[in-house]
C-alpha cells in the first residue's frame, strides 16, 4: 500500500478567546471593518544582541489552507455559537494582506515582523498561529545560531529530536536549526520534508550488542565503508574505544582502499579525550578522521572547549539545542495598531505602567539602512505606511526615548524590510528551499557588527521611529494617558 502523508487541518488551533471575538465582531457589525496588526517581539532570548526570523513558510501553510470543516463546524455549534456566525465560519475565505520579513534575517526588538491588514474577525482570528510559528523556529534559529557561532569554523549538528517538545518541536526545530547554521539533523523526516542533510552512525546499544567492542566497530565498517565514524566511549575511550577504531581502520577499511570518516566522543572530559585522540589517530596515519563531540553541549561549553584546546572537528547539539534550554520562549506579540474607517487609517495604541508594553501605532514600514562601504547594517528604521527614505539624500536618526542623541547617515542604502506574503488573501510568498534561507541567514548576520553579535552585553543595536511616527505615538500618548 502506498504510504501518504495524513494532511491536518490546523484552523482549530487557535485560543479559544479568537473565536468568542470573533463572534462578537460578527454579532456587533465589525464584521467588515479592516484592522492593522503588528507581531513583534520586546527581548531577545540568553540575553542576545538579535534573533533570527523563522517559521515563516509553516505560517504561509497555514493561511494558505485556512477553512471550517464539518467537524469543526458541529463542534463550535456544541459551544452554543449561533447559526448565522457558523455559516458565516462555513463559507470563510482568508482575504487578508500579510506581510513578513524574510526567514533568516536578523530582527530585533520592537520591530514589526509580520504585518497583517483585513477583515477584523480574520486577522484577529490567526493571532494564535503567528505566534506559534514564528516565536517557535525564530527561537530554536536564534540557539543554532548562537551555538554555530561559537563553533567559529567547525560544524555544528542537531541531535535533539528525543528530547523536543513533541513531534512538531522535533520536526520544526530541526529546520529551524538548519536556518540557524547547523550542517544538518538527525531528524530523518525533516531530510524528507525539507531537505535537511540527515546525519547519524550509531549509538552504544550497537557497541554493546556484539560480544566486543572490536566485533561492533568491524561489523559497521564493513556496512558503511564510505562513511564510517565509530562511538568509542561505550567502554574507555582511551584504552579500548580508540584502539579498537585504530585497528578497524587497519584491518577493515585500508584493504578495502577507504578512509575513516570519524569517531564520536560522546561522554568524559572531551576536551582533553580529543587532545588524546587526535594524537593517537595522528600517530596511527589517520590525521584525516575527524573527531566529533556530543554530550549536552551548548555555545558556553563549545566556546571553553575550543579555548582550552580541544581538538574537534564537528558538534553533535541536542536537548539546550532543540529546546533553547537556557531561554526557553521568544515572547513576540501580536496587537491591533489600527483600523480603517471611512478610507481613513485610524491609529491605535496599547498603553501599560510597563512602558515597555506601550505599543507604536499606525500602519508602518521597516527599513534597514546599511552603510554603503562596509556594507554593516547602520540601524533599523520604522516609518508610517506613506513615508519613504531616499537613501541618496541624508537622514538623520535618533534614538525614540532619549531624543536627543542623533545622528545624520549618508553613503547608505535603504532596504525595506517587510515583503508580501497574501495580496487579498492570495499567496504571493516567494518560497525558498531550506538551503536558500539558511545562505542568505549567514549573509545577513555577516552585516551586523561583532559588537552586536557578541554573547554577553551585546550592543543595542537601533531601532529608530521616524520623526512623523515618533510625533504620532506621543500625541496618542498624550491623548489617551491622561
Amino acid at each position: 500500500m502506498e504510504y501518504t502523508k495524513p494532511q491536518r487541518n490546523l484552523t482549530m488551533l487557535t485560543d479559544f478567546y479568537e473565536i468568542t471575538m470573533a463572534n462578537g465582531y460578527f454579532k456587533n457589525n465589525f464584521r467588515d471593518t479592516i484592522g492593522y496588526f503588528d507581531m513583534f517581539f520586546r527581548k531577545v532570548p540568553d540575553g542576545g544582541g538579535f534573533v533570527v526570523m523563522a517559521g515563516l513558510e509553516q505560517l504561509v501553510d497555514y493561511l494558505a489552507n485556512l477553512t471550517f470543516d464539518a467537524e469543526d463546524i458541529e463542534f463550535l455549534r456544541s459551544k452554543g455559537f449561533g447559526e448565522d456566525f457558523l455559516d458565516y465560519l462555513a463559507n470563510f475565505r482568508f482575504c487578508c494582506d500579510v506581510w513578513a520579513v524574510p526567514e533568516g534575517t536578523p530582527v530585533f526588538p520592537g520591530e514589526p515582523i509580520v504585518k497583517v491588514k483585513g477583515p477584523v474577525i480574520q486577522a484577529q482570528f490567526i493571532e494564535t498561529m503567528v505566534l506559534l510559528c514564528i516565536n517557535h523556529q525564530s527561537l530554536i534559529a536564534t540557539k543554532a545560531n548562537r551555538i554555530c557561532r561559537a563553533a567559529g569554523d567547525k560544524s555544528v549538528m542537531e541531535f535533539g529530536s528525543r528530547r523536543a517538545q513533541g513531534a512538531d518541536g522535533a520536526i520544526y526545530g530541526a529546520r529551524a536549526a538548519y536556518i540557524g547554521g547547523c550542517v544538518g539533523t538527525a531528524c530523518t523526516i525533516s531530510d524528507e520534508m525539507f531537505g535537511v542533510p540527515v546525519l547519524g552512525t550509531m549509538a552504544h546499544s550497537w557497541v554493546q550488542l556484539f560480544d566486543s567492542e572490536y566485533e561492533a566497530f568491524a561489523a559497521y565498517a564493513k556496512e558503511y565503508p564510505d562513511g564510517c565514524t565509530l562511538l568509542v566511549d561505550t567502554y574507555n575511550t582511551l584504552k579500548s574505544g580508540i584502539p579498537n577504531a585504530i585497528k578497524v581502520f587497519d584491518e577493515v577499511l585500508k584493504p578495502l582502499g577507504k578512509r575513516p570518516r570519524g569517531i564520536r566522543i560522546d561522554s568524559g572530559d572531551i576536551a582533553y579525550l580529543s587532545r588524546k585522540a587526535r594524537k593517537m589517530l595522528d600517530e596511527a596515519g589517520y590525521p584525516d578522521c575527524s573527531i566529533v563531540a556530543s554530550n549536552s553541549l551548548d555555545e558556553y561549553i563549545i566556546r571553553d572547549m575550543l579555548a582550552q584546546g580541544a581538538k574537534v572537528d564537528s558538534f553533535g547539539v541536542g536537548e539546550r539545542l532543540i529546546t533553547s534550554s537556557s531561554s526557553p520562549m521568544l515572547g513576540g506579540v501580536y496587537k491591533l495598531c489600527g483600523v480603517q474607517k471611512d478610507g481613513k487609517i485610524i491609529p491605535k495604541i496599547k498603553l501599560s505602567e510597563n512602558v515597555a508594553k506601550i505599543t507604536t501605532p499606525g500602519n508602518k514600514r521597516v527599513y534597514r539602512l546599511y552603510d554603503k562601504e562596509t556594507g554593516k547594517a547602520i540601524a533599523d528604521l520604522i516609518t508610517l505606511a506613506d513615508e519613504t527614505v531616499d537613501d541618496t539624500k541624508p537622514y538623520e536618526l535618533f534614538d525614540p526615548d532619549f531624543t536627543w542623541k542623533r545622528k545624520t547617515v549618508t553613503d547608505y542604502v535603504a532596504r525595506e524590510l517587510l515583503e508580501p506574503v497574501f495580496d487579498k488573501g492570495k499567496c504571493v510568498f516567494n518560497r525558498k528551499s531550506t538551503k536558500e534561507i539558511r545562505d542568505y541567514c549567514k549573509k545577513q548576520v555577516d552585516t551586523l557588527w561583532d559588537e552586536v553579535t557578541r554573547f554577553e552585553n551585546p550592543h543595542n543595536y537601533y531601532v529608530d521611529l521616524s520623526q512623523p511616527l515618533w510625533d504620532l505615538k506621543h500625541e496618542l500618548l498624550r491623548k489617551n494617558g491622561k
